[in-house]
């Protein structure tokens, strides 16, 4: 195989498997603050049970995610040295405030919450909660900084034959930053609530752990309808920024061949027969019912993304979404009635929903990368050009199945400790363990 074609496909593989887990991280993390800061204001042992119980899953899969990231960064100096020359300059700078800023002031306080049990006051498990919480979001944000750059650059000039920063502030809130990190922000704590729900749904079916259960149910579905509706909203800005500053990538996502006035908004389209809503699409971008929308046919063929997989990893997020609101908005009204816990049906389909979002993360990933071909970054370098021609196809194959078996592994142990402590559930005695 082409060592481009395979380079392709290895940062694909680990980046997919390392965003398993920092969504997850991310939502838990605003849901430990909540849950301890009810405990502070309540103080009653239900919510030292619930902290120190949701502490410990957090902790396992920040591990993997932090185990999972690392071969991340190394990639860019083995497999992609052209890019890495071109971008350095912009591209460090975020990198590095990640680790020192973020990385740091999640896994610092993370330690006081592991081993802090009775040993500092609530106010300070508090504390520590809310900067974890903070710590994983300022993390999000300076990697999405990194990546919306690639997406649509800003302060920089082109000299030496590479990308060089003239403006911190502009290259940091390039046209995508906001709009892209809110969206992310978003599918992350959906992907919390709904890992938080699921998993209080299965005690309560079991009628294990009721009280802890109630409680914790409750705090997610809320937090799972604010996410959700945050979501449809950012998810909605997003899009439009797409649209005026990455007019091929949207084109591509709505399957939109042919520039037009009036374009319908399609439900189902490339591969699949056309069927859409005239004249929508039109008005959602540009809040006009006429307006022109631009087409696959205003852009040179070489620089048009994979439309097929872009349209239908696009399609395949929003959908599902709105299932994931609608069974949060369904929640939020039991819990008002007072009946959640007796919705047996329910609380089977929270159990199901649990790798919903997973799914949806991964599909927005793609979305958002496959839909910026051929270009690694936007209008500036093509993918083509950014990958390490010394780096023989042989070699990188050999890397790739290293991956998948040392992944594999990675997963298959962050799953069986998931699994081994949510079996045996919260006890009032049980000290937290690293």
């Amino acid at each position: 195989m082409d060592a481009l074609v395979l380079s392709r496909v290895q940062f694909a593989l680990t980046a997919m498997f390392h965003y398993i887990y920092p969504p997850l991280t991310i939502g838990m993390g605003v849901i430990l603050f909540i849950m301890a800061t009810l405990r502070l204001k309540r103080n009653e042992p239900v919510y030292d049970q619930m902290l120190r119980f949701w502490v410990h899953l957090f902790g396992i899969n920040f591990a993997v995610g932090v185990a999972t990231g690392i071969v991340l960064e190394f990639q860019f100096g083995t497999n992609w040295a052209p890019y890495s020359r071109f971008v350095g300059d912009i591209f460090g700078a975020p990198l590095a405030a990640e680790g020192i800023f973020a990385f740091f002031l999640e896994s610092g306080f993370l330690a006081v919450l592991v081993f802090g049990w009775n040993k500092v006051s609530k106010r300070a498990h508090w504390f520590a909660s809310l900067m974890v919480a903070l710590g994983a979001t300022l993390s999000a944000f300076w990697i999405i900084v990194a990546n919306s750059w690639q997406q649509t650059p800003a302060g920089f000039k082109l000299a030496n034959g590479r990308a060089e920063l003239t403006n911190f502030f502009d290259a940091v809130f390039n046209p995508s930053t906001l709009p892209r990190f809110t969206h992310a922000i978003m599918g992350a704590w959906v992907t919390g609530a709904f890992f938080v729900a699921g998993i209080s749904a299965w005690y309560i079916l079991k009628g294990r752990h009721a009280e802890f259960a109630r409680k914790s149910l409750a705090v997610a579905i809320v937090f799972a309808l604010v996410a959700t509706a945050g979501a449809a909203i950012v998810g909605d800005w997003h899009t439009r920024q797409v649209a005026h500053t990455q007019p091929e990538k949207f084109a591509a996502m709505e399957a939109l061949f042919k520039t037009q006035e009036g374009a319908p908004l399609l439900l189902l389209g490339h591969p699949l027969p056309e069927v859409g809503i005239p004249k929508l699409l039109s008005f959602m971008t540009y809040y006009d019912w006429n307006a022109k929308v631009l087409g696959l046919d205003a852009f040179p063929q070489e620089d048009l993304p994979p439309v097929a997989l872009t349209a239908m990893t696009f399609h395949a997020m929003v959908f599902p979404g709105m299932f994931l609101a609608l069974v949060a908005l369904l929640g939020v009204w039991f819990l008002y009635k007072g009946s959640l816990d007796k919705q047996r049906w329910y609380l089977k389909l929270l159990l199901w929903c649990i790798p919903l979002p997973f799914i949806l993360n991964e599909l927005g990933w793609m979305t958002a990368e496959v839909g910026r071909q051929p270009w690694i970054v936007y209008h500036l370098l093509r993918t083509k050009d950014a990958f390490s021609v010394t780096v023989p196809a042989g070699q990188i194959l050999a890397s790739i199945v290293l991956f998948l078996l040392l992944y594999s592994a990675l997963f298959a142990l962050g799953f069986s400790l998931n699994k081994k402590v949510i079996l045996e559930g919260p006890h009032e005695d049980r000290e937290a363990r690293p």
